[in-house]
């Protein structure tokens, strides 16, 4: 009598637990046909574009003459939609200017002590973001640093 009561309260918890989630997991209602959606929520949609370069930039840190440290970094760009193909055609012209910046970024102390702060970072992307503005005109309209590490030697 036990096994019988303990299966058939299983049952009923297993069967309250899927419509449960069933109800909290349905797919929202969609616009009847013919509505108008909100120009708001149709440019939030559309308004950019995330390319990630393909490869990571590394960036060797000297001091007195030999390499002490390393920064390895990815970054990707937001652009225009359909912007994709034309930043991977010019990727070899953005990662030279991007690599340019890194160095000097890096030459100046950049990525030294607290490297991570806001106000450096800052300085970086918007030196990024003014060379990539050069390779792609307006077609770039932010760059994001999307990971950042320094190996010490």
């Amino acid at each position: 009598m036990k096994n019988i009561l303990l299966v058939l309260v299983f049952c009923l918890v297993g069967i309250g637990g899927g419509l449960a989630a069933g109800w909290f997991l349905r797919p929202t209602p969609e616009a009847p046909h013919g509505a108008e959606v909100p120009p708001d929520a149709e440019a939030e949609v559309t308004e950019h574009e995330y390319v990630k370069m393909s490869h990571q930039f590394i960036v060797p840190l000297v001091t007195e003459g030999r390499v002490s440290a390393m920064v390895v970094l990815a970054l990707s760009l937001e652009v225009t939609p359909g912007a994709s193909e034309s930043v991977f055609a010019k990727e070899p012209k953005l990662r030279d200017s991007f690599l340019q910046i890194l160095f000097d970024h890096a030459n100046s102390g950049g990525f030294r002590g607290s490297f991570t702060e806001g106000t450096t970072l800052i300085h970086l992307r918007k030196a990024l973001l003014e060379a990539a503005q050069k390779v792609m005109a307006e077609t770039v309209s932010d760059v994001l640093i999307t990971d950042i590490a320094r190996q010490d030697a």
